[in-house]
């Protein structure tokens, strides 16, 4: 009678992912629990990329060197597979390392501010790398071979992707991000100092049961529709389907963190989105100039734009070397770019100013753009704190008075992007 060996018992998901989770907290301080959350679940999906029909990119970000960004990257190269991490790589290499054998890997970009930064040009090719992998099945053309012989391939650039850096990263990119803020360590907050040839191979070894865990979901997470919690939606909820959908299959306590986590870190991020030059200018419209007045002439206007603290519009940079006020030029050329509810385009139009016809701009053309684009508008209580003069209500008169500037946005960079091929 032949004797066979029993199966083994499942794993523990939940208990692996709270051995990663603490494997994190040896090294890495991050600014709230929920980050911790977040990034074990992302380190999870990375083993489940065959699975997945879209990944989350990670980044570590902060605004002074020092925050443990590059330490927390390191980490996450010992808990996924296949992991390659790069400084400075070329689009058509990282297209050529997506398509190799042996697997997706995992691409761990560190100093990303590099790639992207005020100093380091466009480029165009791996933003566009970034842009189309986060989805199964985004290709892009390339030309393979040398001189005459070349022909034209299509390569995959679907693969999960980190990032560390300072300051900020393209919309484009920090819309499907999973986003962590890293600052300094305070006097108090401690950790374990990595040391890789002790630390990398217990890194390793988790790294290695997540393999055998994932390897069982991939028929479950392939399948799965996690529920999203209220008021998460698209982009947002693309990010994070494939994480809530390792937490449901971990069970425990991952499912209710994990949405947790993302109902904190998409808050936060919205909370520190930067607004392009076009959004700011329709919110400080709406929020500091019109404050419930039907038209204002473009005079009035800038007169308020002009004298708005912590704003762009007195120092606007058109070249990037020189500054000068918005002008109603630049203001036409600005909300040209936005439609009426006709769909034409916003332009000036006159307004009876006692006499005389101004130029200006209505309310009602610029309505459907507010709706569309703007955040949410202040309280009513602190619309009243923050009106701006001059107001003309009903085209009969100019009034003076204080103006505020509380509810404001940040500027962004808003440069044109060349489409990638």
């Amino acid at each position: 009678m032949t004797s066979t060996n029993p199966p083994a018992p499942p794993a523990d998901g939940a208990a692996l992912l709270d051995e990663v989770e603490a494997f994190h907290r040896r090294f890495n301080i991050f600014p709230t629990e929920h980050a911790y959350v977040a990034v074990t679940l992302w380190d999870a999906h990375a083993h489940l990329m065959d699975a997945l029909d879209g990944t989350a990119r990670l980044a570590f970000l902060s605004p002074e060197p020092g925050s443990g960004k590059s330490r927390a990257l390191e980490i996450v190269e010992t808990l996924t597979p296949r992991a390659a991490t790069t400084v400075n790589a070329s689009a058509n290499a990282l297209f050529r390392l997506v398509a190799a054998d042996g697997g997706t890997p995992t691409i761990l970009f560190d100093e990303i501010d590099t790639v992207f930064g005020q100093k380091a040009g466009g480029n165009e090719e791996v933003r566009g790398f970034l842009n189309s992998g986060y989805r199964r099945g985004a290709k892009s053309l390339r030309c393979v071979g040398d001189g005459s012989t070349q022909t034209t391939e299509w390569f995959s650039s679907f693969c999960a992707v980190a990032m560390a850096g300072l300051g900020s990263l393209p919309d484009t990119i920090l819309t499907r991000s999973v986003i962590i803020r890293m600052r300094k360590k305070a006097p108090n907050e401690k950790c374990e100092p990595y040391r890789r040839r002790t630390h990398e191979k217990q890194g390793h070894a988790l790294r290695d049961k997540l393999a055998e865990w994932t390897a069982t979901l991939h028929e479950q997470v392939s399948q799965a529709w996690p529920e999203m919690p209220e008021g998460v939606s698209d982009p947002p909820a693309d990010v994070w389907e494939p994480l809530l959908a390792v937490a449901d299959a971990a069970g425990g306590h991952w499912p209710e963190r994990a949405r947790a986590a993302c109902v904190a870190l998409v808050k936060a991020a919205q909370e520190g989105d930067e607004a392009s030059l076009g959004v700011r200018l329709l919110t400080d419209l709406r929020d500091h100039v019109f404050c419930g007045a039907d038209r204002m002439p473009t005079a009035a206007i800038l007169e308020v734009l002009l004298r708005l603290d912590d704003a762009p519009w007195a120092d606007l940079s058109d070249d990037g070397q020189h500054h000068k006020p918005l002008t109603a030029r630049g203001l036409s050329k600005l909300l040209s770019q936005y439609v009426r509810p006709d769909n034409t385009p916003i332009r000036p139009r006159g307004i009876r100013v006692g006499s005389g016809t101004p130029k200006g701009y209505y309310a009602e053309d610029l309505s459907d753009a507010w709706a569309r684009y703007c955040p949410p508008p202040p309280g009513e209580s602190a619309t009243a704190e923050t009106s701006a003069t001059p107001q003309v209500n009903r085209g009969e008169s100019v009034a003076e008075g204080p103006s505020e500037s509380r509810h404001m946005l940040t500027e962004t960079d808003t440069r044109p992007l060349r489409s990638v091929g």
